[in-house]
């Protein structure tokens, strides 16, 4: 069977007929894609209906070598231990071992054996640290030798609570040991390439104040603190040298790479400060820096090494005019795994062949999308005259003149839409709909972005998504009585914001994951954290507020004006939620019902956040299609 369907992922999709809803809603048909350190193999987590395979390919024939069924586990991450040995990230949001208390995501990881074909947990068998539970947080580190690979993992034990500890794994020996048990405080450890411990970072939560710990011969030997309400320094790898950290380090308020040297504790230059970053391009197999990332509308990459940089040159020439993010690279440098999204490929997985100089296509990331609808990057000025970036989605096969629209605002809200390949975006735009994502202010465009957003929650990060509305209609691309509002998260709160502390504007609001009410949501959030912490720090900036009980959170409450409602509302809500409670949608409504509103609820059953599951994503997706057809048909 996996044969099959890897042959069938692996043939181009033609161009033709109209793509049906499902081919949206369904998970990827190919993701989580990496190459083997070798660069010979390929694997990948290819889904069909509501169960996931891992399939490991040979590129020297596109045969399938090995593979699993996976069921129905919530992927979070695939990577490579060494050539024979595959690591899988899974995530639960089940107590585990009679814990109690607010529902979070835990992670599981497991290994999958290539040759022997056999699947086995990890951080089962833990030895030297008491009580110690099989999940782990953060990513993987491993040192490979000849003669064995050696993972280090940040796992958890428990005392009177639970803590963070380094565990050491050893792939042939199959022994798992604590090597370093953290405190309540402890974040983070980065190590060396021999697997010794170069840093631990930590954050007293209670007075806001951070540490670095740096490490010599597997001893303490210096300490770095500072103060930080909020953003504390975040350890991203080694230098290309290994001699130092890369620390992001926020300094009034704007982030800052930098290199701290780990022999002498010293901060060093700032790396690329003109250009906003976003990721760190690792070395497979060691915890070293091979470039950086900027993955904007047109990702920027650079490497450190110039015959890297002209590899990664060439094959964005290779795919000129199209969307090219970098995905993995052997450790020999001769190939790269890219994602491309353009007018001729689709929006596909390709293989790079550096040393052979040519490129070739895996897959189809959703197999069944027969066209891709086009995406404008587009401006448009919000009431206080403010430029508001934004992207258009258009339906295929129809004029941009007079279409409905559906207002489609982000998550976070400190998060932003790109250009590129959106599903959700796509699939409302094969309905027929226009679909307007919005960077409004607030979003992670810089940090005078997201400042600008600080108290807007509700306000002016509301305006800014119904500015663009009123734009599109003045423009004559849209037909104003013909609008409504989806969005989920953070954008879910927008939706029910949209027709409760606006009005006029939307026929109709379709909510997933929702936050209703910033109040109960911030005494949540409380409860979660054991009392004020980040997260709460971070939620009140944006709302303005000073915790839960602050009485302006009322003027922002979609609740508390669940009465101005005057038009259809659908909430939809994961019931295993560990980051917007599904209480929030409920009260929401409750309150809508008592106020004698149209409003209806679909639960998804074990789901979470983050709409992991192909059933429940495709049953979202469906339910918030049928509703607008409903009240905003696209042919109305």
């Amino acid at each position: 069977m996996l044969a099959r369907i890897l042959f069938a992922l692996l043939i181009p999709v033609c161009a033709g007929a109209a793509t049906p809803l499902e081919a949206f809603g369904r998970l990827p048909s190919i993701e989580f894609a990496a190459l083997s350190p070798s660069g010979k193999n390929l694997a990948l987590v290819q889904t069909v209906d509501d169960t996931h395979f891992l399939a490991i390919v040979s590129l020297a024939d596109e045969h399938l070598t090995s593979g699993i069924k996976l069921g129905d586990a919530k992927m979070r991450a695939v990577s490579w231990a060494d050539d024979d040995r595959i690591l899988l990230t899974t995530a639960s949001t089940q107590m585990p071992m009679g814990l109690v208390g607010e529902k979070v995501e835990w992670r599981v990881m497991q290994l999958y054996d290539v040759k022997r074909k056999k699947l086995s947990g990890l951080l089962t068998n833990i030895q030297g640290g008491g009580i110690t539970m099989n999940v782990t947080f953060g990513r993987p580190q491993i040192v490979r030798t000849p003669s064995d690979t050696t993972l280090y993992l940040h796992g958890l034990y428990v005392d009177s609570e639970t803590k963070p500890g380094l565990v050491r794994v050893r792939l042939d020996g199959g022994t798992e040991r604590m090597i370093r048990q953290g405190n309540r405080d402890t974040d983070y450890w980065l190590l060396n390439d021999n697997g010794e411990i170069a840093a631990e970072v930590g954050y007293v939560r209670s007075d806001q104040r951070w540490t670095i710990q740096l490490f010599e011969n597997g001893h303490p030997r210096q300490k770095l603190s500072g103060k930080a309400p909020l953003d504390p320094p975040e350890m991203l790898g080694l230098s290309p040298d290994g001699r130092s950290a890369v620390v992001a380090l926020t300094e009034d308020e704007e982030v800052h790479w930098r290199y701290l040297s780990l022999s002498d504790g010293t901060w060093g230059e700032e790396i690329e400060p003109k250009e906003r970053l976003t990721d760190l391009l690792l070395e497979q197999g060691t915890q070293r820096m091979i470039g950086t990332a900027n993955v904007d509308d047109t990702p920027k990459y650079h490497f450190v090494d110039p015959a890297i940089q002209e590899a990664w040159n060439w094959v964005v020439r290779s795919f000129r005019g199209s969307r090219v993010e970098f995905e993995s690279m052997s450790s020999n440098h001769s190939r790269m795994l890219v994602t491309v999204f353009g007018p001729s490929e689709g929006y596909a997985y390709y293989l790079a062949d550096i040393a052979e100089h040519f490129t070739r296509r895996v897959g189809s990331v959703y197999a069944a999308v027969n066209e891709a609808a086009e995406v404008r990057k587009i401006e448009y000025p919000a009431k206080d005259g403010l430029k508001i970036p934004a992207y258009l989605t258009l339906p295929p096969g129809r004029p941009a003149k007079n279409l409905p629209l559906v207002a489609f605002p982000h998550g976070g809200p400190e998060a932003r839409d790109r250009l590129e390949f959106d599903w959700w975006a796509q699939a409302m735009a094969a309905q027929g709909y226009a679909v307007l994502q919005p960077n409004f202010r607030g979003s992670s465009l810089g940090s005078e972005w997201v400042k600008a957003g600080y108290g807007e929650w509700g306000k002016k990060m509301q305006t800014d998504i119904s500015d663009g509305v009123h734009a599109l209609a003045e423009q004559g691309v849209i037909d104003p009585a013909r609008v409504c509002i989806v969005g989920a998260s953070y954008g879910g709160y927008a939706a029910l914001a949209g027709v409760t502390l606006q009005s006029g504007i939307y026929r109709c609001a379709v909510a997933v994951a929702p936050v209703s009410d910033p109040s109960s949501m911030l005494s949540w959030v409380s409860r979660k954290e054991g009392g004020p912490g980040i997260g709460l720090r971070y939620w009140d900036r944006f709302m303005g507020a000073e915790g839960a009980k602050d009485k302006s959170l009322e003027a922002i409450s979609p609740l508390v004006h669940a009465a101005q409602v005057t038009v259809p509302v659908l909430l939809i809500h994961g019931k295993d939620d560990a980051t917007v409670p599904y209480d929030q949608s409920t009260q929401m409504v409750s309150a809508l019902k008592k106020a004698g509103k149209s409003v209806e609820l679909v639960p998804l059953t074990h789901e979470d956040h983050y709409l992991s599951q192909s059933g429940t994503r495709l049953q979202m997706l469906k339910s918030s299609v049928e509703f607008l057809k409903k009240y905003n048909p696209p042919d109305g």
